[in-house]
């Protein structure tokens, strides 16, 4: 009791005239980071005792002060409203297609916040790690003896099955996949017809009647990439009419 006492008379001591207290004993504080000016609570900026901004709130770190008596911070202004969510809500919420995480780790280490800076390259780490679990395919079609059509995937394993899908015909005996359409690994390359004046002709491994003209290879790859849980990213546009008319095809998975 005599504590709360105590505590109160010091209060009332530091009251202005008309019972109102000064801006500095203010719930509402204003920092200034890089020239963005945030108002919050003091109680926002204190909720990790040993950040740089409760050591400036309390006094106990120095922290200069702008033309207008506000807290200036010399950092990122814009990547701030980041770290303040933080406070404000106990979880890291980015925006969609957040990209900064470096930046962000490091204002986050400098402000003495290791919940947040821990947390951030976590999620990088993530981020990082679906990047490279995700595959990527393009099969793009430039209508033209001379482009032809090309199916690049990231996994060179895609590459690998459409491959062992045709097969050329020759004489009436299989040749196998002709090597001359690969151009690496994760690329195949088709640059003109597939049937030469000598009867030489790429045709479906399970259909050796089928030639395999360019659109047939294209609706391969296609069918090969969604059996194989392949998610098409490009926009069809309807004038084209059928998916294979498309000029580029884009998937993940």
């Amino acid at each position: 009791m005599e504590r709360r006492a105590a505590r109160r008379d010091k209060d009332e001591e530091s009251a202005e005239p008309g019972g109102e207290r000064p801006a500095s004993a203010s719930a509402l504080l204003t920092l200034n980071v890089g020239g963005y000016l945030y108002i919050t609570q003091r109680k926002t900026v204190q909720r990790y005792p040993d950040s740089l901004l409760e050591g400036a709130v309390s006094g106990r770190t120095p922290c200069p002060l702008d033309a207008d008596g506000h807290f200036f911070l010399d950092r990122d202004g814009l990547l701030f409203r980041h770290v303040l969510n933080f406070l404000r809500n106990g979880e890291l919420l980015l925006p969609e297609g957040f990209r900064e995480y470096g930046l962000l780790a490091q204002e986050a280490d400098h402000l003495g916040l290791r919940a947040l800076a821990a947390e951030v390259r976590a999620r990088w780490e993530r981020e990082q790690a679906a990047t490279r679990e995700s595959t990527f395919l393009e099969v793009t079609d430039q209508h033209d003896r001379s482009q032809g059509l090309r199916v690049f995937c990231s996994a060179p394993d895609f590459i690998s099955r459409l491959k062992a899908r045709i097969v050329q015909v020759s004489k009436s005996r299989l040749d196998g996949f002709p090597e001359e359409f690969s151009v690496s690994p994760n690329v195949l390359q088709f640059k003109y017809f597939v049937k030469s004046e000598n009867g030489t002709r790429l045709v479906l491994k399970e259909d050796s009647t089928f030639v395999c003209t360019l659109e047939a290879l294209k609706f391969e790859a296609i069918m090969l990439a969604l059996r194989g849980g392949f998610r098409l990213l490009t926009n069809l546009d309807p004038a084209k009419g059928s998916i294979v008319h498309s000029d580029a095809l884009h998937f993940i998975k």
